[in-house]
C-alpha cells in the first residue's frame, strides 16, 4: 500500500517529485511537505522557479528524483 503525502498547509495531494524537492530544500528528514503553491510562497519565489528546480537536479541525477 502505497502512502499518500499531502501539504502540510492546504491539504493536497503530492507527487512523487514535490516529496523529493521538499527532501532537498527543506530537509531529508522531514515529515511535513508542501506542494509547489505553499512551498513557493514559503520561498520566496514562483512555482515555476522550483519546476525547473526540479529538472535541474533529475538532469544532475540526484537520487531523490528517481
Amino acid at each position: 500500500m502505497k502512502k499518500i503525502f499531502k501539504c502540510k498547509y492546504c491539504g493536497k495531494v503530492l507527487d512523487k517529485d514535490c516529496i523529493a524537492l521538499n527532501k532537498k530544500l527543506i530537509d531529508r528528514n522531514t515529515k511535513n511537505f508542501l506542494c509547489l503553491e505553499c512551498m513557493a510562497d514559503e520561498l520566496d519565489c514562483n512555482v515555476a522557479d522550483l519546476i525547473d528546480k526540479i529538472e535541474f537536479f533529475k538532469e544532475q541525477g540526484c537520487t531523490l528524483f528517481l
